[in-house]
């Protein structure tokens, strides 16, 4: 076995003691914002259609809802807060991409894969243009994503994709010694501030009409097989003639999906901001999206005021799938990320992380949403993104919205939308299969990317990742 750049060369221990000396446990993007408060549901209320999730997937289907009829009543539910969880805590990508890459799309879907990389594409421009109609300050900027190799190995990966870069040429782009080569993609990518953007949905929806109640948590759905579909919250009650579930990493409230999704834990630091001659030491005057070529990847990108937030290669899953506080706060994690961070960028050495975070993925075995409907077509549902979300929640809001109205549409015939992922298995195997998946990944990082026997099987079985 080889060995990675991360472990040929480490940062002195000084400089990562140093960078996470006075950083907070907490989650920069919902620092930087003032949310607004909205009244938790009392008493029982009837609707034409009620939402239950206030991140992404639940605010764009509250707004496209109203959007396709002003005059629909709207309820939305939320258990906690407005775009808390993994909307309001993400790294900020915001990617056309629906099936979480060319190469996991093209392997399940292939006959379909060009047609869904349109719809991607349609996607991210209706993004865009929902933005500016709304004045919606989300602090998007449609800058691109950079891949970089930073292993050997990665470059002929790279070298086949449109808008590969060699290594002077990503050097010019951004500077580290890690970077061997890149591949620019111009139009499939966007960032945002995730806060901002789950807050202004929110707002768009209310200006709209939409009923939004935070801490509201629902406990359970009643109803008959036909007629109206009641839920339940501590306080009140709800009446709807149509349901849209976007309930993300947390325990679904159809039982079918119970073992559908598994919640895998994403790590994330953020800088101070930088300095002037901080950043012409690194470049990036192009601002791309960026993300390293290995299985375990980082991804990294600058915000408005010069930071960098720097995330991912671990990816944690705890026995039992619980989504709780107490697994944010893995130092471990956030150790190894500041040392891989200064091995990328070992000229800011002395530089600062002001907050450290994490949040909950909603993975589901083929690595992207899946959809469905339950109680006769009355209420409908999408989850299971695997930490591609931001742009692709749109896209599950109106394939939900088409679902509930009885449509057949060009999105609700796609194969990739009519088809479910294998579900995981129960405890204890699902924590043992999780695991050797992030074991073998790791091996395969150490040797050249090339995927064992084990994973080999994954992928024959419909289970593999290669994003």
């Amino acid at each position: 076995m080889g060995t990675t750049v991360f472990e040929r060369r480490r940062p002195p221990q000084s400089v990562i003691d140093d960078a996470l000396r006075d950083t907070a446990l907490s989650v920069f993007w919902l620092d930087d914002v003032e949310r607004p408060a909205h009244p938790p549901l009392r008493g029982t209320v009837h609707t034409d259609l009620v939402v239950v999730g206030g991140g992404y997937t639940g605010l764009w289907t509250a707004v496209r809802a109203k959007e396709r009829d002003p005059e629909r009543r709207v309820v939305l539910l939320e258990a906690s807060r407005v775009a808390w969880a993994a909307s309001g805590r993400n790294g900020g990508f915001c990617e056309s991409s629906l099936t979480h890459g060319h190469e996991n799309g093209v392997n399940r879907w292939p006959e379909e894969i060009d047609r869904l990389e349109e719809l991607g594409h349609e996607n991210l421009d209706g993004i865009a243009e929902t933005v500016r109609r709304y004045g919606m300050d989300a602090e998007f900027e449609r800058t691109g994503q950079l891949a970089v190799a930073v292993e050997p190995h990665q470059v002929e990966w790279l070298r086949e994709e449109e808008g590969f870069l060699d290594q002077e040429a990503v050097q010019a782009e951004v500077h580290s010694p890690t970077f061997l080569a890149g591949a620019w993609d111009r139009e499939g990518s966007a960032l945002v501030h995730p806060a901002k953007l789950g807050l202004e949905l929110a707002r768009v929806a209310v200006e709209l009409g939409v009923e939004i109640h935070e801490h509201s948590l629902v406990r359970r759905i009643e109803g008959a097989d036909s007629g109206p579909v009641t839920l339940v919250t501590e306080h009140g009650r709800v009446t709807a003639d149509a349901v849209a579930l976007a309930t993300n990493v947390f325990p679904s409230l159809l039982k079918r999906n119970r073992l559908m999704t598994v919640p895998v834990y994403d790590y994330v630091l953020m800088t101070e901001p930088l300095s002037a001659e901080q950043l012409a030491s690194i470049g990036w005057r192009n601002r791309q999206g960026l993300a390293d070529s290995a299985n375990q990847f980082h991804y990294y990108r600058l915000t408005a005021d010069d930071r960098i937030l720097f995330g991912g290669y671990d990816a944690v899953y705890h026995f039992g799938g619980k989504v709780r506080p107490a697994y944010e706060d893995r130092m471990e994690s956030h150790r190894r990320l500041a040392s891989h961070f200064f091995t990328t960028f070992p000229q800011l050495a002395g530089l600062h992380f002001t907050h450290r975070w994490a949040g909950a993925i909603d993975s589901s075995s083929r690595f992207c949403a899946f959809f469905g409907t339950a109680r006769g077509g009355r209420v409908a549902y999408a989850t299971g993104f695997t930490g591609l979300g931001v742009g692709a929640a749109r896209f599950a809001a109106d394939v939900m919205l088409d679902k509930l109205a009885g449509e057949e549409t060009e999105r609700t015939q796609l194969r990739m939308v009519r088809e479910k992922p294998i579900p995981f298995p129960p405890e204890p195997a699902a924590s043992v299969g999780i695991n050797l998946v992030r074991a073998a990944m790791d091996r395969a990082d150490h040797n050249e990317g090339r995927r064992n026997l084990f994973l080999k099987t994954l992928d024959a079985l419909g289970m593999g990742f290669d994003s």
